[in-house]
């Protein structure tokens, strides 16, 4: 049977090293693919249309929206962003592990669509690392960095609704672990409904 792959959600807090786990986990292992994401917004130099976002007219988004062609969506600076579900499913049925980066409020409307998603919880070691680290980047002002720290403070509410927490201690560890994390969640039987119904059917040829 052809194992079909599980649409992965990845949150943590802002500094907390969730873009350089997803693109190690993506260099390290071959069955990951990062969700594409679509938007209103223009290209950017360098940026190559279905690489790093699919780019549409703003009327284009709103159709897909109408026609619940997206997983989820949220607007930004007058620009629509969200992520379309048909490029998910294809990848999803090639067999392939999904990464989606989401904040917290967008992952559980996510699990709602796709229960049997993985919502992994990406946290540093601690706190004052998570300052260190927001700090070293040298591209944001003081109070930019105070801003995403208060906002931590409120993500720290929802955390138990994940799945698995991720410390991102060291990072070769950590894409290890992940990649354990989410090896062990293709076993479990609420992804495995088919094959517990075959096993089913061939054990009743024996009950009989």
């Amino acid at each position: 049977m052809k194992r079909k792959g599980i649409l992965i959600v990845v949150s943590g807090f802002s500094g907390a090293g969730k873009g350089t786990l997803m693109k190690q986990l993506v260099h390290s292992y071959d069955n990951y693919a990062l969700s594409v994401s679509m938007t209103t917004r223009k290209p950017r130099p360098g940026e190559t249309e279905g690489k790093e976002y699919f780019f549409v007219k703003k009327e284009d988004f709103e159709r897909k929206i109408k026609e619940e062609g997206l997983i989820e969506y949220a607007s930004y600076c007058d620009n629509y962003y969200g992520t379309p579900k048909e490029y998910v499913e294809k990848q999803l049925e090639k067999g392939k592990d999904v990464i989606l980066e989401i904040e917290i409020q967008g992952a559980l409307k996510v699990k709602k669509q796709f229960p049997t998603a993985l919502l992994l919880f990406v946290m540093p070691p601690s706190a004052e690392e998570l300052k260190k680290r927001l700090e070293g980047r040298g591209t944001e002002t003081p109070e930019v960095i105070e801003k995403r720290l208060k906002r931590a403070a409120q993500e720290a509410e929802g955390i138990e609704n994940y799945d698995f927490i991720v410390i991102n201690d060291k990072l070769d560890e950590c894409v290890q672990e992940m990649h354990g994390l989410i090896t062990a969640a293709h076993e479990t039987p609420a992804r495995n409904q088919e094959l517990i119904s075959k096993m089913r059917k061939e054990l009743e040829v024996f009950a009989n």
